[in-house]
C-alpha cells in the first residue's frame, strides 16, 4: 500500500472516531500540510465518504452523524481471490485502469478486513513474486499458504507435513526464504534442515504448517523466483534435451523462458548457445524451435530430430496445397 493511500484511510479512521476536527489538527496528526489534507477529504468524497465541512472558528471536517464503514463479510478464500486478483492483474499488467485505481480497491479491500486476516494477507502479499500470469486457479490451500507467508515475512521456522510427488510423505523442519506464483501454482523455496540445502516445494503438496519459535537469516541478495524457476527447470524428467542454437539469449527466451531451458554459452566467440531441456514429452518442442526461426542443431535425443522432420514435412505439405475450386 502506498503511503498516500494509507493516510487517506488513516483520515477516514481519525474522523470516524467522532466529532469535528480541525485541518490543522489533522495535517499535524497525517505528517502533512494543510493543503494535503484537503486533498485527501476530496479523495474520500470521490469514494461516496459523506465527508462535511463545518465553517467557522471552530470548523473543519466531520462525518456525516451515523455513518460507518460498512462490514465486508469475506472468507478467508474469498478476501485472498480478491486481493491476489487485484495484485496479480496489475503485476501481470491485465488491469488496463491505472496504478492509483488499482491500489485504491486493494486498500479499500484491505481497510475493512478484520485486522488478523488482515495481517497475514499482508504478510502473503509483501512476500510473493509473480513470475507469470495464472493460467488457472490458485488453488493452494488458503491456510497453509498463509501460514508459509507469515513465517516467510517473520523468518519464523516452520514445521511441515509434504506429500512428494511419487506419493511418499514426509515431515520436515524448514525456513521459509519466499513464496512465488508460477503458472497457476503455488511454490515455497525454503531451506530445508532434514536435507541441509534448499528445496522449492509446492504449496498444495503441503498438509499441515505450524510455525515454531526458532527464527533465522536469509542469505545475502537471494531470489526466490529465481530458485523456483531454476528447481522447475532442472527437475528429473524423461527426456534430457540438447539443442544448440544460433541465436541471442533474449530471442530463445521467447519461446523457451527459464522454468523451460537452461542457457550455456559454447564459445564466447560465437553465436551459438546450448539450451538444456528436461521433458516428460518432446512433441512441444519443435513448434517452438519452428518459432524461433534461428538455425539450430538437435545434439540429442535422436528422437527429436524425428519430430523436427515429421513437423517440417507437415509444414511443407501444407505449403503445396492449393485451395479447390
Amino acid at each position: 500500500m502506498t503511503r498516500p493511500i494509507a493516510r487517506v484511510l488513516a483520515l477516514l479512521e481519525i474522523l470516524q472516531s467522532g466529532g469535528t476536527r480541525t485541518v490543522a489538527e489533522l495535517a499535524e496528526r497525517l505528517d502533512v500540510d494543510e493543503r494535503t489534507v484537503r486533498r485527501y477529504v476530496g479523495h474520500l468524497l470521490d469514494l461516496d465518504i459523506p465527508v462535511r465541512s463545518v465553517r467557522g472558528r471552530h470548523g473543519g471536517y466531520r462525518l456525516s452523524p451515523g455513518y460507518r464503514m460498512p462490514p465486508l463479510m469475506l472468507t478467508d478464500e474469498e478476501a485472498l481471490a480478491v486481493l491476489l486478483g487485484l495484485v496479480a492483474g496489475r503485476r501481470a499488467g491485465l488491469i488496463t485502469t491505472s496504478v492509483a485505481a488499482a491500489e485504491s480497491a486493494v486498500a479499500k479491500v484491505r481497510r475493512v478486513l478484520p485486522e488478523a486476516l488482515g495481517r497475514r494477507l499482508d504478510a502473503l502479499l509483501e512476500i510473493a513474486d509473480f513470475t507469470t500470469p495464472a493460467r488457472s486457479a490458485l488453488t493452494a490451500e488458503t491456510e497453509i499458504l498463509l501460514t508459509v507467508a507469515e513465517a516467510a515475512r517473520e523468518r519464523r521456522t516452520v514445521e511441515i507435513a509434504y506429500v512428494a510427488g511419487h506419493g511418499g510423505a514426509s515431515e520436515r523442519v524448514v525456513h521459509p526464504y519466499g513464496i512465488v506464483a508460477h503458472s497457476g501454482r503455488w511454490y515455497l523455496t525454503a531451506f530445508d534442515s532434514a536435507g541441509g540445502q534448499v528445496r522449492t516445494f509446492r504449496v498444495d503438496r503441503i498438509t499441515t504448517a505450524v510455525m515454531l519459535a526458532g527464527t533465522f537469516g536469509t542469505p545475502v541478495g537471494f531470489d526466490p523466483a529465481q530458485q523456483v524457476l531454476t528447481a522447475l527447470a532442472e527437475a528429473p524428467y524423461r527426456h534430457e534435451v540438447s539443442v544448440r542454437i544460433h541465436s541471442t539469449p533474449e530471442q530463445i527466451r521467447s519461446v523457451f523462458p527459464p522454468s523451460v531451458a537452461n542457457l550455456e554459452e559454447i564459445d564466447p566467440g560465437t553465436s551459438w548457445l546450448r539450451a538444456r531441456i528436461r521433458a516428460q514429452r518432446l512433441d512441444w518442442i519443435p513448434p517452438l524451435l519452428a518459432a524461433l526461426d534461428r538455425p539450430f542443431v538437435v545434439e540429442h535425443p535422436d528422437t527429436l530430430r524425428d519430430l523436427v522432420r515429421a513437423l517440417a514435412g507437415r509444414l511443407a505439405g501444407h505449403a503445396d496445397a492449393r485451395q479447390e475450386d
